[in-house]
């Protein structure tokens, strides 16, 4: 499966997937990784492991929408069958990206539909939650809105910090992001009508990954 990486910063999640393909781990081959940001880490990690690496500026678009179109046109040039965004920081029109519904994935720090947005560690310490978490979900026009595939909890401590929080869950992170699209390029996983289905099977809930070895894509 050929997978195109949005990413705004330093590229961790890109660099995960990037590890798990050339492990052999995952059925994919990522053939570009796309940012808005020219100074962006997860250009120079794509550069370093020769994927072809694209910078768009949103300076001298009109608006969000002529931008968006020119991002997507510039991704439909890499034919990929899957977008990945991994730390892209910019909302999407839902225009520019309709022709690509069920094939866009978004990795978000929450356990959606809690905190969508931004500074959701913040906000979970915030609001005393005693869970946290990480979703991967499909994209849709709502922000961070779309149907839910998986998700990986961890537990807040005492004296936990939006620091200590966000460093806790980073390697869940990785992990669960890799999982997942390891299930969509296999085909277990798929998109149909806004509902999730693995096997065939609709999913009435997210599933769980806990404790997932880096090497298996099994369910917890």
């Amino acid at each position: 499966m050929r997978v195109v990486v949005l990413a705004s910063g330093r590229g961790s999640n890109l660099e995960a997937l990037i590890k798990a393909e050339r492990r052999g781990e995952l059925p994919i081959r990522i053939v570009g990784v796309v940012s808005d940001k020219r100074h962006a880490r997860a250009l120079d990690l794509a550069r370093e492991n020769d994927i072809p690496a694209i910078h768009l500026g949103a300076r001298g678009f009109a608006d969000r929408q002529s931008y968006d179109l020119a991002l997507f046109g510039r991704i439909a040039d890499l034919q990929p069958d899957m977008i990945v965004l991994a730390g892209f920081m910019r909302i999407l029109d839902p225009v520019a990206f309709a022709p690509w519904l069920g094939r866009i994935i978004n990795i978000h720090p929450s356990l959606l539909p809690l905190y969508p947005g931004l500074h959701t560690h913040r906000r979970a310490l915030e609001a005393g939650d005693r869970k946290h978490g990480a979703s991967v979900h499909f994209v849709t026009a709502e922000l961070d809105g779309g149907p839910v595939i998986a998700q990986s909890v961890i537990d807040i401590l005492g004296g936990d910090t939006e620091d200590t929080l966000a460093s806790r869950l980073l390697e869940r992170e990785h992990r669960l992001l890799v999982a997942c699209v390891g299930l969509l390029a296999s085909g277990r996983l798929a998109w149909q009508a806004g509902s999730v289905l693995l096997d065939g099977v609709v999913l009435t809930s997210p599933l769980r990954f806990e404790d997932l070895p880096p090497t298996h894509d099994k369910l917890a």
